[in-house]
C-alpha cells in the first residue's frame, strides 16, 4: 500500500440499451478491471437498461494504466456471455485533482473531453469541482456489441498515508 496514490470511486450508475443475450432480455453486470484489481457489480435481472447505483472502488499506484470495463449476461448453466467492453484514460481527470481547487465554487468545470476515435465517451464528458471534490460524469459507449452505453461518475478519494498526488 506504501504505493497508493489514492482511491477511484466509480458510481456505476446505469446501463442503457444494453444488448439482449437472452431469449428477450439479459441479466446484465459490469466488471471493472485495473492492472490486478478487479471489482464486479451486482446482476440485475432481465432488464437491458439496468439501474446498478453502486460504487466501486479501486486503489490507485499507476494512474497511466487504463481501466477496463467489460458488460456481461448472467447465464446460469454456461459461461456469461459478453455484452461489450469499453475503458477510460485516468489522465486528465488525475490532471484536475493534482490543481487542488479548494475554494472554487461548486459546479465549476475544470475541463470538458469530446467523444473521439481515442475513447470511447459517447457524448462529451465534463469534469467538475463539486462540493469539494473533483468528479467527472461519463457515458461510455461499448465496443465489439451492437449496441449499449454505460453511465459513471467518478470522484477521487484522497487516503491519510498515501503519498498522494
Amino acid at each position: 500500500m506504501e504505493n497508493m496514490l489514492g482511491l477511484l470511486r466509480i458510481h456505476v450508475q446505469r446501463g442503457v440499451n444494453l444488448a439482449v443475450r437472452d431469449v428477450v432480455s439479459s441479466d446484465p453486470y459490469v466488471l471493472v478491471r485495473m492492472g490486478k484489481q478487479k471489482l464486479k457489480t451486482r446482476v440485475i435481472k432481465k432488464n437491458v437498461n439496468p439501474e446498478w447505483n453502486e460504487d466501486l472502488t479501486l486503489s490507485i499506484a499507476d494512474p497511466s494504466l487504463p481501466v477496463k470495463l467489460a458488460v456481461y449476461d448472467k447465464d446460469t448453466f454456461t459461461l456469461d456471455d459478453k455484452m461489450g467492453d469499453a475503458e477510460f484514460d485516468m489522465g486528465p481527470f488525475i490532471e484536475a485533482v493534482k490543481m487542488r481547487l479548494e475554494g472554487l465554487p461548486s459546479g465549476t468545470i475544470i475541463k470538458k473531453i469530446q467523444p473521439s476515435r481515442q475513447n470511447c465517451l459517447s457524448e462529451e464528458s465534463c469534469i467538475i469541482w463539486s462540493n469539494g471534490k473533483v468528479v467527472q460524469d461519463m457515458f461510455l459507449r461499448l465496443r465489439n456489441v451492437e449496441c449499449g452505453e454505460v453511465e459513471l461518475q467518478l470522484q477521487w478519494i484522497d487516503v491519510p498515508g498515501s503519498r498522494g498526488l
